[in-house]
This record gives C-alpha cells, structure tokens and sequence, in this order.
C-alpha cells in the first residue's frame, strides 16, 4: 500500500470515527441540553478552563512526540509514562489546595468541590494517554474510533441518568469521571501495552525536548481559545458562557470532525516524509482541498440556519447561542487553511517560529476580548474573529514558506471549495425566499428540514457532476460508491 492509500484508509477511520462520535455526542448533547440549564454547562466550562490547561502540563507533549519519533524502544514508553504520573499527581494536589481560592476569586463556592472531584480525571490520564499514543502511531485508528464511541457512550449514559436525578452540574462532572475510566481500560487493552514504572533521564530528556515545544505551544493555542470563555465567565455570568461556549462547540463541529481528522492521519504522514519536500508539498495541497470541499459546506449551512438549528435542537432556553455562532464561522475558510498549516508545522518541528505567532495572536486577543466583552457575547465573538484573522494568515504564510507553497497555489487549493459553496449559497437563499414568501417560520422544523434537504442536494450534485479538474477523482470513487449502494 502506498502512502496516499495509507493517508486516505486512515482518514476513512478516522472520519468515521468522528461521524460516529459526533453523531452520538449530538444526541445525547441535546439529552442533555434539554435536561440541564445553560448555567450547568457553564459551571463546568468555567472548571474545565483550569483542567484544560493543566491536561497540556500533564502530557508534556510527549506522547506526540512518541508519534513523531522514528525509533520507538518499548522502554522509553514506560519512562514517558512514569513521568506523566509523576505530574499528574502534583497537577491533582496543587488543585485541591487552590480550589478554595478559585471559588472565592469567581464568587461561587461550588467550584471547590467541582474542582476537586474533576480534577480526579488526572490520575486516570496517563493510563490511557500513553496507549492512545501507541495506536496513533501505528495507524490504528480503528481501534481508536471504537473507543471514542464506548468512552462517549459511558459518559453520556451517566450523565443522563444522573441528570435525571437532579444532580445539575455533577452529572457532567462525574460523567467524564467515569468516561475517563473506560477510556484507559479500552486504551490499554486494544494497545497491548501494560504500564511499568521506569526512571531514565536520558530517555526522558529525548522526548521531552520535542514534547515541551508542543506542549508549549498547545497550552498558547488552548488559552487563547479560552480567553473568550474565561471572559464571560468572569464578568458576564456563568448561563452566559454556557451559551457562548454552545456556540464555540458548534462552530467547531465541522473542523473536528472533517479537517482534525485528517490532521491526525496528515501529520503522521507528513513525519514520515519530513525530508521529501515536494511529497510533503503534495500531501498538504491535496489535503487542503479535499478537506476544504468536504467541511465549508457545514460551515456555510450553520450560517444560514444557525436560529433555526439551535432552538429546533436544544430548545428555546438556548436561542441566544445562534447569533454567536452565526459570527464565530465567519472565520470558517482560515480555520481550514490554519489547522492543515499547523500539521506542517508540527511535523517539519517548526513549533518554536509558531509559538511566537501563538504568543501574538493571544495578545491580541486579549486585547480585542477587553474592548468587546462591554457589547456582550455577540462583542465577546466578534473579538475572537477580528483577532484570528491575522493569527490565520500568518501560521498559513509559515506553512507556505517552508515548503514552497506560492499564494496561486493555495488559491488553487481551496478554490474548487469556494466555487461549490458559492453555488450553495445561491440555492439556499432562492430556498428560504421560497419559504419565507410562504409565511413559513424561520424557526419551524419544517423550515430547517427543508434548507438542510435542499442544500445537500445541491451541493452534492454540484460535486459530483461539474467538471472541477481538481475534484473529478473524487467524484468518480462517490460515483462508484453510489452505484454499488443503489
């Protein structure tokens, strides 16, 4: 097999994977969504900016660079793996200290056992974050997409029932508890690796080197997409950042489930040729402009139908996240463009030129988040799109620069996306003049049903059947596919 059919089984994994994750996480979110308040999901959101960071310490970064490494010794996992527990029992215990302080500081004393019991998640980590690591870098990611799915299953099914119960906020936070738990047990078992205890600091210093610049870097990225939750949290309310962090998880949805995963497949195989710039060249364009054609579309159909998609699926009591999402996927094209450009990056070990980008672009976000939280969520969203666009263009610039990518041929990349979602929007807005004309309600399900019908076709059979050089290989395997299936 050849490494464009390794890059493309891999993907088929992984995308269906995530479908599947997605699909059920989409589910139970609106359980849930329909069982709790904003302001449940907003006490754990506000907790989780804690944990989130912490989570990045606690790996160290290590475990992608076992990824990216070319000679893996069994030993060495053992040692990476002693280390992660090491931090991770002192992540645990400067968090039950400082719990109390972080309830006083937001004015609301159940985060400090929320804190605590959430923080338990960190003694599990590294007994599934090490086989995790394993399985990605062996191309495993079938096994992958089946843990996802009855990690997902776990911690929903608990969290339900204990919402039933009218646990509020604990039934998230003990959810992940338990999903974590099965998390390990399946890591482990399908990796076939077992956990042993191992000191060597040479080893350490190894992995470490690498691990910390991707740390650091994931750390940067991370507080900079937090910065906006962390914000409203503060000085906007705990209901209000459960809605704005709705938004924010819808919006990236799509980039998760279509470009992240091919992220995960591209920057494995990106490391395998890191010394072939014209392969490595290749493999980024065509990624760019398979994942482009494939993720815009829910992009631009989020846009139109974002009203009618959150209040249809989450309930009234959750309208005030569309007009936030409805600004966050204005920034839908350079996420595309930036995500594949950090695959580049990370596997050409350019992660210190990006660490500097990331430093920037998260002052300015900063600086934009002071200026917009004073005009709400909606001026909280509009910081985060005014700050990213330049942030988007530089990490794209990098990429570029380092394998000789001209801006003509990235337009190229991502222009049979564009053509297609031009034609999409056509179709949708002559659908929804056709409705509205009709006195239909823009928030009927009968309106969204129809939008969504009607823009799937057309964007289907525009992708299918338009002589679109750059995507007629790929429409003939969907041709080929639809004909087996009918």
């Amino acid at each position: 097999m050849n490494l464009g059919d390794t890059i493309r089984g891999g993907v088929r994994w992984v995308v269906m994977g995530k479908v599947a994750n997605h699909l059920l996480q989409f589910v139970l979110s609106i359980i849930l969504a329909r069982l709790l308040m904003p302001s449940d999901f907003g006490l754990l959101v506000t907790v989780q900016i804690f944990t989130g960071v912490a989570g990045f310490i606690a790996g160290g970064g290590m475990g992608q660079a076992i990824v990216q490494s070319r000679d893996l010794e069994p030993r060495d996992t053992h040692v990476v793996f002693t280390a992660q527990l090491i931090i991770c029992c002192i992540i645990y215990a400067i968090f039950f200290m400082t719990s109390p302080v972080i309830a006083v500081w937001f004015s609301e004393p159940l985060y400090e056992d929320l804190m605590r019991v959430s923080a338990l998640t960190f003694l599990i980590r590294p007994f599934s974050n090490l086989p995790h690591s394993l399985l990605h870098r062996d191309m495993r990611y079938r096994s992958q997409a089946f843990i996802g799915l009855g990690v997902l299953f776990t911690t929903g099914t608990v969290s339900i029932s204990l919402a039933l119960l009218g646990l509020g906020v604990w039934s998230l936070a003990l959810g992940g508890i338990a999903g974590g738990i099965i998390n390990a047990i399946l890591a482990i078992l399908c990796s076939g690796w077992r956990p042993n205890f191992v000191v060597d600091l040479t080893v350490l210093k190894q992995y470490a080197n690498y691990g910390i610049k991707v740390s650091l870097n994931d750390i940067v990225i991370y507080l900079r997409n937090q910065s906006s939750n962390f914000t409203v949290s503060r000085f906007i309310g705990t209901e209000a950042v459960g809605l704005f962090n709705k938004a924010s998880s819808l919006n990236d949805m799509p980039l998760g489930l279509l470009s992240g995963s091919a992220y995960k497949v591209v920057f494995r195989a990106l490391s395998a040729v890191q010394d072939n710039r014209d392969q490595s060249k290749y493999i980024y364009l065509r990624t760019l402009t398979l994942v482009s054609t494939y993720t815009l579309p829910f992009y631009t159909g989020l846009w139109w139908i974002a009203d009618s998609f959150v209040v249809n699926a989450y309930g009234q009591h959750w309208a005030d996240a569309a007009p936030i999402l409805k600004i966050l996927v204005l920034t839908a094209v350079l996420k595309i463009i930036n995500n594949q450009s950090g695959a580049v990056l990370a596997a050409r070990k350019l992660l210190g030129r990006e660490l500097i980008i990331q430093l920037l672009s998260w002052a300015l976000l900063i600086l934009a988040i002071i200026v917009g939280y004073h005009w709400g969520t909606q001026g909280v969203a509009w910081a985060v799109v005014a700050a990213f666009i330049p942030y988007g263009f530089l990490i794209a610039w990098l990429a570029c620069h380092e394998l000789d990518v001209r801006a003509i041929e990235l337009w190229r990349a991502i222009s049979p996306a564009l053509a297609l979602n031009v034609i999409l929007v056509l179709a949708l807005w002559a659908t929804s003049s056709q409705l509205l004309s009709r006195e239909l309600d823009v928030l009927s399900p009968l309106y969204l049903l129809a939008m969504v019908f009607t823009g799937g076709i057309v964007y289907g059979s525009a992708f299918l059947f338009l002589p679109i050089s750059s995507l007629q290989k790929e429409a003939a395997r969907w041709k080929s596919r639809l004909r087996i299936s009918l």
